[in-house]
């Protein structure tokens, strides 16, 4: 069995040019292990059997063995030389049951196109004005062309600095060939007809693509290079140039400067001179109406113009100035909605009707060709883009006119989507601004306070950063200042739903703490009742004002600490102890207690002042404040003074909100405070509040200002064994209040004709303007608010 096996017959070729298949046998024991095989497998493969004997044919093939007798097809099996070729697999037994076994190998007849591929390639290697090479992975020469050999020698070798022609041919971009073809090695990635630059003068277009072996796996690249003319390279550098420019069209939703960027990819990469007008609907920033509006309605303007040698020419329209009106025919309304068109000196004559004064306003001296194009869009006229060349001698031909079609759409989709931008921008800030309190708000004792907001610019737009000012209970004034998170509609909607709830709480007179942590509870719930949860959430900082015992009481939910500046000049930011922001968990919230002297003035604001570095920009404003706001100055100056010293205030990158507020104090002569603990005492309540009344002037409501005082005083005495503590206060309404140390809430009922009592809150709430109830760390406080002009 060691022996060789016969020379087997050579086959004759068949009709294809192939060679007939030949088959091939190997022994195997009952493991699979080679034991011998023949000539022809030994060819196949490689190897003589005193070298594989005792290995698996499985691993020697590549391919698992049948697990029958019946023929394995197209079975994949690797060769010697590393490549693979299909065959027929068949195991048959040799000898006795549980013995070795016969394996035959019968390759399969090689596909008749192989030679075809052979001429093609043999072809394209052989072509003048096609370059072709194949390197290897290392992007080493492998097979070069006698083309690519010639613009080796002709100025692509290497240069004078070293550099192989993979590093001197160049995208416009910088971007070397050879990256190109690395790519096609490593990934596949194929690069088609991509321009490249060896100088000024000699521009190729570039394609390579990887080459496969036999097995499937990468061996190569290919790469194909073809010179292109002398002008046409020129001509399409300047495409290419145009092409790579055009993505900074539009990007500031700017109209006119729209048509600035426009002229400037257009001059000099297409022509010599470049114009646009647009009509004055445009400029005015309304929407162009449906369809041909007609030249004597459009009236265009010139709003852009570039020449490639700097001056544009004086003859004709200037920037700004009005377009000549050329005569309304078929002809011209065809070329205002239609596509780009290419003008002759000739054409251009014929459709100015011939008139001397339009082509000298129209047409520049020496003119050799012209491109005019709409700026069209959704059924309607933007403007008109003329592109003019007077000293390039080539006319322009179907790419130019493909590249302005494509500017010009490019152009006109940014104009749209400019005025779709400021119609929505507009009517978002119109809801901000609606939905926030007057700017000026100089109605209460406590302070007068200026209001301020601020929209983000370019595509951010409106956001969710609010501010308030009004008027609780006993003079007070509650300040709000809140940041929710995000831009747009859906961060304004819920910022008005965080506005309202705050009116809502405060009228329940809650401390700022309870406040902020019953937002904090609606917050969690607007966020769970979200399809984005993570987007909702809010900064908030909530103040109360007194200004009889002058106290401020601050409480904050992420927000940046207040800025106080005190009537003697000097500037501090109050030490908060922040809380987590609005729906960021369950947490408690800490009050900070500060008295201020009158004439103080506080600044609340959103991180849009001091933009995105805090830590930097909260030193600046501390001494900025003090010299924008002596005390006699306007609150409406110093805030728009502020916002324009904001980061980035000419494109603010995010909205701001600013509330200002002075402070002021209720005078001591008007305030009565006296404190009663026996119900003996109720008689001198009501004494001590008629002379007072007296005192003041205000006779007329000794009355009822006498009956809600004793019924006050004598239920703090009666239910709450404790001390009453009456505080009357003269202001725009006389103020009852009445202070006890319990926590018990009082309810309004509507007594039955049989009892005895349960009358006197009944008869608070017909004789005062308005009543309520609020709690305070220890016991609560029953005010009443009574018009000086009496309502009987």
């Amino acid at each position: 069995m060691d022996s060789p096996a016969a020379p087997a017959p050579a086959p004759g070729p068949d009709p294809a040019g192939s060679p007939a298949p030949v088959t091939a046998a190997v022994l195997l024991d009952p493991s699979g292990a080679v034991t011998w095989w023949s000539r022809t497998a030994a060819d196949l493969f490689g190897a003589r059997t005193a070298d594989l004997r005792g290995r698996p044919a499985a691993e020697l093939l590549g391919h698992p063995l049948p697990t029958g007798t019946a023929p394995v097809e197209g079975a994949r099996l690797r060769l010697a030389d590393g490549s693979r070729c299909t065959a027929d697999l068949h195991l048959l037994p040799a000898g006795p049951p549980g013995g070795g076994a016969l394996l035959t190998i019968t390759p399969q007849p090689a596909d008749p196109a192989e030679p075809r591929d052979a001429l093609l390639a043999r072809a394209v290697l052989q072509q003048d004005r096609i370059a072709t090479a194949y390197l290897d992975r290392g992007l080493r020469p492998v097979r070069l062309s006698a083309a690519f050999d010639a613009l080796l020698v002709t100025g692509l070798g290497t240069g004078p600095d070293g550099q192989d022609w993979l590093e001197r041919l160049r995208t416009p971009e910088g971007v070397p060939a050879r990256a190109a073809c690395a790519r096609a090695a490593l990934d596949g990635t194929a690069v088609i007809g991509v321009e490249h630059r060896l100088d000024e003068q000699r521009v190729f277009s570039l394609t390579c693509f990887p080459v496969d072996g036999p097995d499937g796996r990468p061996r190569g690249v290919a790469v194909v290079l073809v010179e292109l003319p002398a002008t046409a390279g020129r001509a399409r550098l300047g495409l290419a140039e145009a092409y790579r420019r055009a993505a900074e069209i539009g990007g500031s939703l700017d109209v006119v400067g729209g048509a600035r960027e426009l002229v400037d990819v257009l001059v000099p990469a297409l022509g010599d001179l470049a114009a646009v007008d647009f009509p004055d609907t445009v400029l005015q920033g309304r929407d162009p109406q449906l369809g041909y509006p007609g030249v004597q309605a459009s009236a265009p303007r010139r709003v852009a113009a570039k020449a490639v040698e700097g001056r544009w020419p004086a003859p004709l329209v200037q920037v700004g100035e009005p377009v000549p009106s050329v005569s309304d025919r078929p002809e011209i309304a065809a070329v205002a909605v239609g596509g780009a068109l290419i003008f002759d000196p000739d054409t251009a004559r014929y459709a100015l009707g011939g008139d001397p004064r339009l082509i000298a306003a129209l047409v520049p001296e020496g003119m050799r060709s012209a491109i005019g194009c709409p700026l069209y869009y959704r059924g309607r006229l933007f403007g008109y883009v003329m592109v003019w060349r007077t000293t390039t001698p080539e006319p322009f031909d179907d790419a130019d006119v493909k590249l302005v079609q494509d500017l010009c759409d490019r152009t006109a989709l940014a104009l749209d989507n400019a005025f779709r931008y400021t119609r929505e921008h507009a009517t978002a800030v119109v809801l901000q601004n609606s939905l926030l309190p007057p700017p000026t708000t100089d109605t209460t004792t406590a302070c007068e306070s200026t209001g301020a907001y601020r929209p983000a610019d370019g595509t951010l737009g409106v956001g969710g950063d609010w501010y308030d000012a009004f008027p609780l209970s006993s003079l007070r004034t509650a300040l709000v200042i809140g940041d929710v998170t995000g831009h747009g509609l859906q961060a304004t909607a819920t910022m008005a739903r965080l506005r309202t709830a705050v009116h809502t709480l405060a009228e329940l007179d809650l401390p700022p703490d309870d406040l902020l942590i019953r937002l904090n509870d609606l917050v969690q719930r607007m966020a769970a009742e979200s399809d984005e949860p993570d987007t909702v959430g809010a900064t908030c900082l909530f103040a109360v004002y007194d200004p009889v015992d002058r106290e401020l009481h601050t409480a904050s939910a992420g927000h940046p600490p207040p800025l106080l500046l005190t009537p003697d000049g000097t500037a501090r930011y109050l030490p908060l102890d922040p809380g987590p922001p609005l729906g960021a968990g369950d947490s408690a919230y800490e009050v900070h207690r500060t008295v201020l002297e009158p004439g103080s003035l506080l600044a609340l604001y959103t991180d849009g002042l001091t933009g995105h570095d805090p830590d930097a920009a909260m030193p600046g404003l501390l001494t900025r404040l003090p010299a924008l706001a002596p005390a006699a100055r306007p609150l409406r100056a110093i805030a728009d003074d502020l916002l324009a010293a904001r980061p980035a205030a000419d494109h603010p990158d995010d909205d701001t909100a600013l509330l200002l507020a002075r402070t002021r104090a209720v005078l001591p002569q008007d305030v009565l405070t006296r404190r009663y603990t026996d119900l003996a005492d109720v008689q001198r309540a009501r004494a001590d509040t008629g002379a007072q009344l007296a005192a003041w002037g205000l006779d007329h409501l000794a009355f009822a200002a006498e009956l809600v005082v004793s019924e006050l005083v004598t239920n703090a005495i009666r239910y709450t064994r404790g001390p009453a503590v009456l505080r009357l206060i003269r202001d725009r309404a006389l103020v009852c209040e009445v202070s006890d140390p319990s926590n018990t809430q009082p309810r309004l009922r509507r007594a039955l004709d049989s009892d005895e009592g349960g009358r006197g809150l009944f008869l608070i709430a017909q004789l005062a303007e308005r009543w309520g109830c609020r709690y305070a760390e220890r016991g609560k406080t029953i005010w009443t608010e009574l018009a000086l002009e009496p309502r009987f």
